[in-house]
C-alpha cells in the first residue's frame, strides 16, 4: 500500500511539472570579463545589469522572463568568433551587446549577421566594423551597430590637435598591433601628415612583451616632438612609464582606451602632462547621464566607474526599448533600429546608414596632479 501511495505521489508530482513553462529571453553580452581589460568589460556588464534591474519592477515585459547571458571572449578575436557562434546558436537570445575590442568586433559581427541578430556595440571603434556592412559583397543584413564615436574622428581630432594647437611638427607613433590600436594611430598618422605633420616612425608592439625600453631609446634619438600611442591601458601604461624612463620629454599623447584609473596607476608619476582623446564624454561630464552616475554609485557603493559603463547602459536600454515595442523578435528589433530616435544617458541616438551614432564628438584630457583634467 506504502509502494502504491508512493507512485501515486510521484505522478501527481510529474503531471504538476508539465504545465506551461515560463518564456525566458535572454540579451547577451560579449566582452573581456578576464584578462589585462577585464575592469572595462566588468564595468558595462555592471552596467547593462542595472538598466535590466530598473526594467523589472516597472514590468516592461511581462510575458516571458527576460535575462541577461555574458560570454568572456578574453579580447581574443578567435574567442569572439567562437562566443558569437555560441550565443547565434542560442534561440532565446534577442540581441547581442558587445563586442568591446574592435578586432573581437568585426569578425564576430558576420556571424551574428548571418544570423540575424542585432548587435550593439558599446566601446568598438574601428570604423571597418560597420563599413563591412557595406561591402557589396556582404551578403547579410545590417545587423551591427555602436553608440560610441569611431576612431577615424578620434584620430583626425588627435592629428589636428598636435600641428593646430600644439604646433608639433615631428611625431613617433606606437600601436599595440590590435584592429583598435593600429587602425586609431593609422587615422592619427593620415591627419597629422595631412596637416604638414612629419611620421619619424611607426611601430607595432606586442604588450606582452613587457618591456620597451629598446624601441623607446631609438626614438629618443630620433628627437620627436610627439610620442603617439595607440591601443588601451595595459600597453599605453608602460609605454608611457618607459618612455619617462629613457629620458623621452616629447608630448605624449594617448587614444580613450587609457582613460581609465588603471593607466594612472600603471604610468604613475610619468602620466603627468600626458594627453587623451576620449570618444564622446565620460558620464561624470555628461548632463544627461547624472542620473545613472547616482543610480549605479548607489547599486555598486565603493565600485570604481569606468570610462564605457555609460555607454553599455545605453546600450541596453536601447534594446530594451526597441523590445518593448517589437517584442522578443530579432527579426523585429534588427528592422526597428535603423529607424531609431532614442533619449536617453548619451542625449538622443540614430545611426546613419551604416549603423553608426550620429553623436561625433571628442574630448580632450590632460593628466595633471595625478588627476584626468577635461581641456575641450
Amino acid at each position: 500500500m506504502r509502494t502504491l501511495v508512493g507512485i501515486l505521489a510521484a505522478g501527481l508530482l510529474s503531471a504538476g511539472g508539465c504545465g506551461p513553462q515560463e518564456k525566458v529571453v535572454r540579451i547577451a553580452l560579449a566582452l573581456p570579463l578576464t584578462g589585462d581589460i577585464a575592469a572595462l568589460g566588468q564595468g558595462i556588464k555592471r552596467a547593462c545589469e542595472l538598466a535590466l534591474e530598473e526594467a523589472h519592477p516597472k514590468n516592461r515585459f511581462p510575458a516571458f522572463r527576460l535575462e541577461i547571458k555574458a560570454f568572456d571572449d578574453r579580447s581574443d578575436p578567435k574567442e569572439a568568433v567562437d562566443v558569437a557562434n555560441r550565443i547565434v546558436s542560442d534561440p532565446r537570445v534577442v540581441a547581442v551587446i558587445g563586442h568591446f575590442n574592435s578586432g573581437c568586433s568585426i569578425p564576430a559581427a558576420q556571424v551574428y549577421a548571418r544570423g540575424g541578430l542585432p548587435m550593439i556595440s558599446p566601446a568598438a571603434s574601428n570604423p571597418k566594423l560597420t563599413l563591412q556592412q557595406l561591402d557589396p559583397g556582404w551578403k547579410y543584413p545590417k545587423s551591427v551597430f555602436r553608440v560610441n564615436t569611431t576612431d577615424d574622428i578620434q584620430g583626425a581630432y588627435a592629428g589636428d590637435f598636435a600641428v593646430k594647437n600644439l604646433k608639433l611638427s615631428r611625431a613617433c607613433i606606437i600601436h599595440d598591433k590590435s584592429a583598435y590600436g593600429q587602425g586609431v594611430a593609422e587615422e592619427f598618422r593620415k591627419r597629422f601628415e595631412a596637416n604638414g605633420g612629419r611620421t619619424l616612425s611607426f611601430d607595432g608592439i606586442s604588450v606582452a612583451d613587457k618591456d620597451f625600453n629598446a624601441l623607446l631609446t631609438r626614438l629618443r634619438d630620433l628627437s620627436p616632438q610627439m610620442i603617439y600611442f595607440g591601443g588601451d591601458y595595459a600597453g599605453g601604461g608602460l609605454v608611457v612609464r618607459q618612455a619617462r624612463g629613457v629620458g623621452e620629454k616629447a608630448a605624449i599623447m594617448l587614444s580613450e582606451a587609457n582613460l581609465d584609473p588603471e593607466f594612472l596607476r600603471v604610468a604613475g608619476p610619468a602620466a603627468e602632462g600626458c594627453y587623451l582623446t576620449f570618444l564622446g564624454s565620460p558620464s561624470d561630464l555628461t548632463p544627461t547621464a547624472q542620473s545613472f552616475v547616482e543610480a549605479y554609485k548607489a547599486r555598486y557603493p565603493g565600485v570604481e566607474m569606468r570610462a564605457y559603463d555609460h555607454y553599455g547602459y545605453e546600450a541596453m536600454n536601447i534594446v530594451l526599448s526597441v523590445m518593448e515595442k517589437s517584442g522578443p523578435d530579432r527579426a523585429r528589433i534588427l528592422a526597428a533600429l535603423p529607424g531609431l530616435r532614442y533619449q536617453g544617458v548619451l542625449g538622443e541616438t540614430r545611426f546613419d546608414e551604416k549603423g553608426d551614432t550620429l553623436n561625433k564628438k571628442i574630448t580632450l584630457f590632460r593628466v595633471k596632479d595625478g588627476k584626468f583634467q577635461p581641456l575641450r
